[in-house]
C-alpha cells in the first residue's frame, strides 16, 4: 500500500465510517480495513495517517487504535494462526524510525495508543532487535525535561515504564541479565538527571510562589514515574508510596550502600505512619510504609527498634489503629463475605493494613520477643478493659484483641498446632471467647462472633475435649446465623475440630461424640445452604463431607441427609452450568485467579496445581490460550522467588500433562512467548534433573511418556547433550522402584478416583443409550456434590443405598439422567463392574436389590 493522496482519502473515509452509528457503513469500513491489513505497508500507511495534522483528531485517534491492534496481530508470528501475514522487515524498520517522535508530539489520547503500540514492538524486539530505541528515548527525554514540557516527559516515562515491565516477570537467565545491564548502563544515569532536574523545578516553583496544582501535578507525576489520575493529597500519597517501595528495594538489594541514609528514612516513615494510620483513605501508603519498617526490623539494623519507648509508640500509634476495624471492613463483611473470608481466614490479606501491621510486630519480635510480648499483652488487656466498660460501644476493641492474639500466634513445627505467649490460651478462651459462643443471639455483633469462632478454630488443639464438646452445640447453633461469614466460620470450626488428632495419630473426636447432636448438625448445615449467597458455600459443603466421613449415619439421620442432598442436586440440575465459550472464559479467569493465589504459597501450591491440572485436562487449547502467558508468569515467579522440591515436581508433572494434552509445540511456543528460549532453560535446569524424583504410578507414567515424546519430537540434533541427559533421567525414573505413597486426605483420594476413572467412563453406555464422559459433567455441574454423594454412600448399608437411589429416580426423567448416571458410577467404583452389569440388566424392571451388588 503506497502512501499517496488516494490512500490518505481511502483510510480517512474508512476510519470515519467506523465511527458511524449506522451498522451498514460501519461493517463495510471494517471489512475494507481488514482486507487492506494483509497488504504490505498497511501499518506504515496508518501510522502516517496518525501523523497527518490536516486529518480530524477523531479519525486519527481511531487510526491509532487500529494501528495498535494491527501490531498485536501482525508484528510477530502467532502460534495459533501460522498463516497470518506478518509485517515485512523493511516496513518494521520504518515504523520504528517514526513512532517515538510521533508519540511525543501527539495529543494525550493518541499518545496513549502509540505508547501501547511501542510497548508491543518492544516486547518482541527490544533491546537486541531495536538498539536505537533507548538512545533515542534518552535524547528525547533530556530535551523535553530541559524545555519543562512535563506532559510529554510523563508520556515518555510511562512508555518506558511499560516497556521495562516485561523484565519483572521473566525467569532469570544470562540473556536477561545482559539485557538488564544494557538498560541500566544506558538509562539509569539519564533518569537520575531528569529526577534531579524535576526536583529543582519543584523547589523553584515553591520558592517563587508561582506553584499551582496543574504545574505541581506534572512534576509529581514525573517523580513517581507513572500517572495515577488523582488530585491533591492522593497524588502526593502515591508518590510517597512509590518512594517507600524504592527504599524497600534498596534495603533488599543494596543494604550496605543504603545504610548511611537508613536512619533518616526510618524516622521520616515512622512519623508519616503516626499521621496516616488514623486515615482510612490512605491504605496503600500505610501498607508500603509498614512493609519498609518490617524489612528494616528483620535486618541487621533491628536495633533501631530496640528502645522501649519506640516499641510502645509502634504498638499504640501504628499497630492498634491499623488493626482496629474500619467502616470498609464492616461493609466487606456484609456485602462480600467470600472476599472477607479469603482475606481473614485464608491469609490472602497480606497487603491489607490489618495483616501488615501484625507482620511488623512479628518482624520486631524476631529479635525482641519478650519486649514485644510485654507491650502487646498490655495493649490487649487495655482493649478488653475498654470493652468491659461499654460492650455495645467498644465491641471493636474486643475484636481487635482477638485479632492480635490469632494473627501473632506461631505455628509449631511438624504439625497444625499454634501457640502464643501473649495470653494464657485457656484463660483467654474461657473469659473472652466462651461468652461470645454462649450468647443466644446468633445475629448480634456478627463480626465479634466470627472472631470468636476463628479463635476456637485456630486453637482447637489446645482446647480440651470436654470443653470443646460442651461448646459444640453452641457452634452448631451458629450455623443458623443469617450472616454468611458467621455460619461459614461455624461450619469451618466443626470441620477442623473433626480433624484433630491426639498423640499417636488417633482421632480426638469419634462417631459417638458426634452422634448426640448429629441430627441438629445435619439439619442446620443443609438449612445453611438455603440462605442467600450460601447456596454453594464451600465451607458448609466441606463440613457436610467431613461429618459424613466421621459419623455413623442412622436411619433417623439418613432421611434428612437424603432429602437435603436431593434438593441441592435437583437445584443444580435445574440450572445446569453448560456454559457458552464466552461464559466459560469469564469463569476461567476467576478459577485461574484462585490458582494464582494458591500456587504463590508453599502451603497451598499443591492445591493450586490440582486446579491448574484440571483446567488443562478438560479445556481445549483455544479456550486456555488467552490465559496461558499469565499462568507461566505466575509459575516462573514462584520458581524464581521461592522454589521447593515439591513445587518443582508439581511443575514437571504439569508440563508433562500440558505436553501430552496439547502437544509439545504449544508447550514450547507458549513458554517462549513469555521469555525467549526460556523452555530450554527450564528443561535443562529443572525438568531433566528432577524427573527422576517423581513418585506415584500415574505421575511416573505421565512424566515418562511426556519426556519420551519430548526427546523424539522436540529436541533437535544440536541439543544432543540435553537429549542424552533426558534419556538418562527417563531410564533412572523407570528403573527405580516406586516409593510408598503417603496416605492422602479424603478429598484427594476422591479426586484421584475421578482422574483414574476418566479413561474408562467413555466406554460405558449409560442410561438412555448415550455415551458421554461423566467426568466432564461433574466438572461442569458443581462436582462437589457428586463427591459428597460418594462419601455419603460409603457410610450407608446396601439397603440404604437402595433408598437413596430410589429417592433420586424422579430426577432422572427430567434431568438427562445425570443423577442416575452418577449413582451407576459409584456402583462401578465401589461394587465392581461385574455387579454393575448385573444391576444394569434389571434396572428398567425396578428390581434393584442389594444382592446384585455383592462382590
Amino acid at each position: 500500500m503506497e502512501w499517496n493522496p488516494e490512500t490518505l482519502q481511502f483510510l480517512s473515509q474508512c476510519f470515519l465510517n467506523t465511527l458511524s452509528p449506522l451498522p451498514e457503513p460501519r461493517r463495510r469500513a471494517e471489512a475494507a480495513l481488514a482486507e487492506a491489513a494483509d497488504r504490505p505497508n498497511y501499518g506504515l500507511a496508518v501510522l502516517r495517517l496518525v501523523a497527518e495534522p490536516s486529518v480530524d483528531e477523531q479519525i486519527r485517534q481511531s487510526a491509532a487504535v487500529n494501528f495498535k491492534n494491527h501490531l498485536k496481530g501482525h508484528w510477530a508470528p502467532q502460534p495459533n494462526d501460522p498463516v497470518r501475514v506478518i509485517i515485512p522487515d523493511p516496513e518494521k524498520e520504518q515504523i520504528k524510525s517514526l513512532i517515538v517522535t510521533l508519540m511525543v508530539n501527539s495529543s494525550p489520547k493518541i499518545q496513549a495508543q502509540l505508547s501501547e503500540a511501542l510497548t508491543i514492538i518492544g516486547k518482541h524486539d527490544f533491546p537486541k532487535a531495536w538498539p536505537t530505541l533507548l538512545p533515542e528515548v534518552v535524547v528525547t527525554l533530556d530535551k523535553l525535561s530541559q524545555a519543562n514540557d512535563y506532559a510529554s516527559v510523563n508520556g515518555v516515562l510511562a512508555m518506558i515504564n511499560s516497556l521495562f515491565k516485561k523484565f519483572r516477570y521473566q525467569f532469570k537467565t544470562n540473556e536477561l541479565l545482559l539485557d538488564l545491564k544494557y538498560c541500566l548502563d544506558n538509562f539509569a544515569k539519564p533518569l537520575l538527571e531528569v529526577f534531579k532536574r524535576t526536583a529543582g523545578f519543584i523547589d523553584q516553583a515553591l520558592g517563587s510562589g508561582t506553584a499551582n496544582v496543574s504545574v505541581l501535578k506534572g512534576y509529581i507525576e514525573s517523580q513517581r514515574l507513572c500517572y495515577s489520575g488523582n488530585d491533591g493529597l492522593a497524588l502526593v500519597d502515591e508518590l510517597r508510596a512509590s518512594v517507600c517501595e524504592n527504599i524497600s528495594l534498596y534495603m533488599e538489594k543494596e543494604e550496605e550502600i543504603f545504610q548511611k541514609y537508613l536512619g533518616g528514612f526510618v524516622e521520616a516513615v515512622w512519623g508519616l505512619l503516626v499521621v496516616v494510620s488514623n486515615s482510612s483513605s490512605r491504605e496503600r501508603l500505610t501498607v508500603t510504609a509498614i512493609k519498609f519498617l518490617t524489612t528494616v526490623s528483620t535486618s541487621v539494623h533491628h536495633t533501631l527498634f530496640a528502645r522501649d519507648d519506640i516499641l510502645q509508640q509502634i504498638c499504640q500509634s501504628i499497630v492498634i489503629p491499623n488493626v482496629m476495624l474500619r467502616d470498609e471492613d464492616e461493609e466487606l463483611f456484609e456485602m462480600n463475605y467470600v472476599e472477607f473470608i479469603r482475606r481473614d481466614m485464608e491469609g490472602s490479606d497480606l497487603d491489607t493494613r490489618r495483616r501488615i501491621a501484625c507482620e511488623l510486630l512479628k518482624g520486631i519480635a524476631m529479635n525482641y520477643k519478650e519486649k514485644v510480648t510485654e507491650k502487646v499483652s498490655a495493649q490487649i488487656q487495655s482493649l478488653l478493659a475498654s470493652f468491659a466498660e461499654n460492650p455495645a460501644a467498644n465491641w471493636k476493641h474486643k475484636d481487635c484483641s482477638i485479632y492480635l492474639v490469632v494473627s501473632l500466634a506461631t505455628k509449631k513445627a511438624g504439625g497444625n498446632s499454634v501457640s502464643t505467649d501473649l495470653v494464657d490460651v485457656e484463660n483467654f478462651f474461657g473469659s473472652v471467647i466462651v461468652p461470645e459462643l454462649r450468647n443466644q443471639d446468633v445475629d448480634g455483633f456478627p463480626m465479634l462472633k466470627a472472631g470468636a469462632l476463628k479463635f476456637f478454630t485456630m486453637f482447637r488443639n489446645q482446647i480440651s475435649k470436654p470443653v470443646a464438646m460442651a461448646l459444640l452445640p453452641d457452634v452448631v447453633r451458629f450455623l443458623t446465623s443469617e450472616s454468611n461469614v458467621v455460619h461459614s466460620y461455624a461450619a469451618s470450626c466443626i470441620e477442623k475440630l473433626l480433624l484433630v488428632r491426639d498423640e499417636g495419630g488417633r482421632a480426638r473426636y469419634s462417631a459417638e461424640d458426634v452422634s448426640q447432636f448429629l441430627l441438629a448438625l445435619m439439619t442446620n448445615l443443609f438449612n445453611a445452604l438455603h440462605k442467600p449467597e450460601s447456596e454453594e458455600n464451600q465451607y458448609v459443603m466441606k463440613c457436610i463431607m467431613r461429618v459424613l466421613g466421621v459419623a455413623n449415619v442412622s436411619h433417623e439421620v439418613a432421611l434428612p441427609c437424603i432429602n437435603g442432598l436431593a434438593t441441592v442436586l435437583n437445584r443444580v440440575c435445574e440450572n445446569p452450568k453448560i456454559l457458552p465459550l464466552t461464559t466459560i472464559s469469564g469463569r476461567l479467569s476467576s478459577v485461574l485467579g484462585i490458582f494464582n493465589t494458591l500456587v504463590s504459597s508453599p502451603s497451598t501450591d499443591e492445591q493450586g496445581f490440582y486446579v491448574l491440572n484440571t483446567v488443562i485436562e478438560n479445556l481445549g487449547y483455544e479456550v486456555i490460550s488467552p490465559y496461558i502467558s499469565h499462568i507461566w508468569v505466575a509459575l516462573f515467579n514462584r520458581l524464581q522467588n521461592h522454589r521447593t522440591v515439591k513445587f518443582i515436581k508439581s511443575l514437571v508433572i504439569f508440563m508433562s500433562l500440558f505436553l501430552v494434552k496439547h502437544g509439545y509445540q504449544n508447550l514450547v511456543s507458549s513458554m517462549n512467548a513469555v521469555q525467549p528460549d526460556v523452555f530450554l532453560t527450564i528443561l535443562e535446569q529443572f525438568w531433566i534433573p528432577n524427573l527422576k524424583l517423581i513418585t506415584g504410578s500415574i505421575e511416573m507414567k505421565l512424566t515418562s511418556v511426556a519426556s519420551t515424546r519430548l526427546i523424539c519430537e522436540s529436541l533437535s540434533p544440536s541439543d544432543s547433550k540435553l537429549w542424552g541427559k533426558m534419556l538418562d533421567s527417563i531410564v533412572t525414573l523407570l528403573s527405580r522402584p516406586e516409593e510408598d505413597r503417603v496416605e492422602e486426605d479424603l478429598e484427594v483420594r476422591i479426586l484421584a478416583k475421578l482422574l483414574v476413572i476418566v479413561p474408562h467412563l467413555s466406554t460405558f453406555t449409560m442410561l438412555g443409550g448415550k455415551k458421554r464422559t461423566l467426568f466432564e459433567k461433574l466438572m461442569i455441574r458443581s462436582n462437589f456434590w457428586f463427591h459428597l454423594w460418594e462419601t455419603f454412600l460409603l457410610k450407608l448399608s446396601y439397603g440404604m443405598i437402595y433408598v437413596s437411589l430410589t429417592a433420586l429416580r424422579f430426577i432422572r426423567l427430567r434431568h438427562d439422567n445425570l443423577m442416575m448416571e452418577a449413582a451407576e458410577w459409584f456402583l462401578v467404583i465401589h461394587y465392581g463392574s461385574d455387579n454393575f452389569q448385573c444391576y444394569h440388566v434389571y434396572k428398567h424392571a425396578d428390581l434393584l436389590h442389594p444382592i446384585n451388588w455383592v462382590r
